[in-house]
């Protein structure tokens, strides 16, 4: 009876010790999701296929060299809390953007043409497809950059590369090494390790006298880290500050389309010319003759609105807004 019993305690023991494991396990799994949750690493590193939003065709690439200016726009409320393209919580308190082509998640800066406000952004969401917008960005980046209450703002957009290159080669796992001293983010690669062991001396020698010297550092040359204004974590936002930048003059445009041969942008300029005066220019394109038929420039970007619909409703689907003069840094 005596053992029986023992047995019995050892067994109800082992279960409790493996319940109070399961426990911890679970513990550390659900602390372990809250810390990611509130970081905002839950997201994942996307690029993305072509795809087609109400006929018209977007290719998503790492562009990184992107440089555009055009009409920004914000969304807020109706998305807060809801998960993006590339898996993240959208937060409208936060800078993120949407955009339809750039990788995701990467930086951009945006500057206000009109005000000369300008702010980094974290992208990580596709959008937007109205009215030949060309980035949506949250309500607090149109806060900060001073269009929440107007709506929309011509904007300069620059992707900023080394930042955006780090943070993908963070949440993809590459290891870089570093050329030509630029700068690269790894977390992987092994470093030199040196160990020592002291010995005794051997038989009928004796031991050297012990000297105190400073160790000679191992040299680290070949792999670098991201100075600290490139660190990058995959949960890390832009910080919410505003730098004020120099602007220039900007004109809005609705461009019906860029054509190689000039005939064909004739025949398209006439045919807009029906409802508002059309331009022909001429401009050079990777050693290529482009010939752009636009109307404008504009007053407004509701003016804009208007006269897009009006192209596109006469046969042009692919018009769309163009903002003249990068305004900023040019």
């Amino acid at each position: 009876m005596g053992r029986r019993f023992k047995v019995n305690w050892l067994i109800l023991l082992g279960f409790a010790v493996l319940v109070s494991g399961c426990a911890e396990t679970q513990f550390l799994i659900s602390g372990t999701k809250r810390l990611q949750g509130a970081a905002g690493t839950s997201g994942y590193y996307k690029v993305g296929n072509p795809y087609q939003i109400q006929g018209t065709w977007y290719y998503p690439a790492e562009e990184w060299d992107y440089d555009e200016t055009g009409i920004a726009s914000w969304y807020g409320p109706g998305f807060h809390g809801k998960t993006t393209a590339n898996g993240e919580p959208y937060d409208q308190n936060e800078l993120t953007a949407a955009h339809r082509t750039l990788p995701m998640p990467s930086f951009v800066r945006v500057v206000n043409l009109e005000n000369g406000r300008s702010i980094v952004l974290r992208v990580n969401d596709r959008g937007p497809f109205a009215k030949g917008r060309i980035i949506d960005v949250s309500r607090r980046g149109a806060q900060l950059l001073g269009f929440k209450d107007q709506g929309t703002a011509r904007v300069r957009v620059q992707l900023l590369a080394d930042r955006s290159r780090a943070i993908k080669a963070q949440m993809l796992g590459e290891e870089t090494i570093a050329e030509h001293g630029s700068p690269i983010q790894v977390d992987k690669l092994p470093k030199a390790q040196v160990s020592a062991e002291s010995l005794p001396p051997p038989p009928g020698a004796e031991a050297a006298p012990q000297t105190v010297e400073s160790p000679e550092p191992v040299s680290e040359a070949v792999v670098e880290q991201v100075p600290p204004a490139n660190q990058v974590s995959p949960g890390t936002m832009p910080e919410q500050e505003v730098t004020q930048v120099a602007v220039g003059p900007t004109n809005i445009f609705v461009q019906a389309g860029a054509f190689t041969d000039y005939q064909n942008a004739m025949r398209t300029r006439i045919k807009i010319s029906r409802i508002s005066p059309a331009t022909i220019s001429h401009v050079l394109v990777n050693n290529r003759d482009f010939y752009r038929v636009r109307v404008g420039p504009l007053a407004s970007v509701s003016d804009a609105d208007r006269a897009l619909e009006q192209v596109q409703a006469m046969g042009y689907p692919g018009a769309q807004i163009i903002v003249d003069g990068k305004g900023a840094g040019s």
